[in-house]
Order: structure tokens, then sequence, then C-alpha cells
């Protein structure tokens, strides 16, 4: 078994059905799952042009979760139901 993590993109302010979804999904890879959390605010980019305070948007990495699979396809799978706001990008790691 491999381990994934998806990164979620996009920020809008959560209303309850927004919430809703999340908790179902959740509650859909609880199996898969290793380790989840959310970001919100005080968030900096470190670069060689300096510091700059990023503000939360549909630019934003706002989450991630770190879930179990067989295979990028299976982790594929796992995020296609996923209520992502702007996108989701997953990555195998090391």
């Amino acid at each position: 078994m491999k381990r994934y993590m998806f990164l979620m993109f996009g920020f809008e302010k959560p209303t309850p059905e927004i919430m809703d979804a999340w908790g179902k999904w959740f509650e859909s890879i609880a199996g898969k799952t290793v380790d989840q959390g959310g970001f919100h605010g005080g968030a900096r980019e470190i670069s060689d042009a300096g510091t700059k305070d990023l503000p939360m948007g549909m630019e934003s990495i706002t989450g991630y979760t770190i879930v179990n699979a067989e295979n990028l396809d299976e982790a594929e799978q796992l995020a296609q139901s996923n209520p992502y706001i702007a996108s989701i990008r997953v990555y195998e790691i090391m």
C-alpha cells in the first residue's frame, strides 16, 4: 500500500451544504485516511524574490488529506468524489 496526499485548492465561505458535503466525503474515505487538516489565513510564501502574505482565495491551498491506496489510479478515484472548491491535486508520498 502506498500513501498519497490530496491538496485541496480554493476557498469560499463555507455554507451548511458545503460542510455537509465535506463531512460525507470524509466518512466515505475514512477507511483509507491516514491524516487530514485544513488551513485558514496567516499564510506566507518565501522565495528568492522575498516574502509575501497569501490571502485566502481560489488559488489557495486550503486543506490536505493523506490516504492509503494501491496506486495513483485508486487514489484518483478516491479524490474524484471530493467536494473541492477549485481543484484537487494528488501526489504520491515517498
